[in-house]
């Protein structure tokens, strides 16, 4: 080959040789003859899938107790625990200081014990029972030898009488009607007794007392100040349709 053709690839050829001669093992690649010119950076790749998770650890060395923190607020009230087991028996405690003087369970109250006090009582009268043994609600009248009775209800009467010197002969009434009897024959040189008992349903004002019936001969109810003469009544219980 002749003429320019010829000669441009002469050309080439020389310069091949050349640049193999002068190439390094690992050529630059800025250089004119890394593959003949130098390429533009590339873009950075995409992010790669996420690797799978690792082992856990050993665990580490225990670490110093740390401060103490604030008192948190107040909890709500927990539920009632079941009961437990009764513990032992203590021991005695020290009496208490006497309180105060309470009621009775009964409100309504009325009794009267009563003695005598003169002898040879009169006739056909009630017996004046002038002796107070108790009469702390006033029901009995010393000055007549009645009860009155103040609260409905009812009561038990009873009467223990000394005889001495002649017969005795005394009833208990109840609104001017005698109810009960008794008689005592006396011994001479002997001191009797005489005695009486009864249960009486009475009405507010209803009256009760004792005394000597018959003639004056029957009058042989005594006392002194060694032998008594005596008269009481109670009430057991009021009317509940009152009460």
């Amino acid at each position: 080959m002749r003429g320019p053709a010829g000669f441009f690839l002469c050309s080439l050829l020389l310069l091949s040789i050349h640049c193999a001669e002068a190439a390094d093992p690992e050529p630059d690649p800025k250089t004119p003859c890394a593959n003949w010119m130098g390429g533009a950076p590339g873009y950075p790749g995409h992010n790669g899938v996420p690797g799978r998770d690792g082992k856990d650890g050993r665990d580490g060395l225990k670490g110093e107790k740390g401060e103490e923190g604030m008192q948190g607020p107040k909890g709500d009230q927990g539920e009632i625990g079941i009961p437990g087991h009764e513990g032992p028996r203590g021991f005695p405690g020290q009496p208490g200081q006497k309180g105060q003087k309470g009621e009775g369970s009964f409100v309504h109250r009325s009794a009267f014990s009563v003695g005598l006090t003169e002898r040879a009582p009169q006739p056909n009268v009630p017996i004046r029972f002038s002796k107070i043994f108790y009469n702390e609600q006033n029901h009995y009248d010393a000055s007549t030898g009645k009860f009155v009775c103040s609260i409905p209800g009812t009561y038990y009467f009873a009467y223990h009488l000394t005889v001495y010197l002649s017969d005795v002969k005394v009833s208990l009434y109840k609104k001017d009607k005698a109810v009960v009897f008794t008689y005592d024959q006396f011994q001479k040189n002997n001191v009797d007794q005489a005695s009486g008992s009864v249960l009486l349903h009475l009405s507010s004002g209803d009256e009760v007392w004792l005394q000597v019936y018959g003639d004056g001969g029957n009058n042989g109810v005594y006392a002194d100040n060694i032998n008594d003469s005596t008269f009481m009544g109670f009430l057991l219980y009021p009317d509940l349709d009152v009460y």
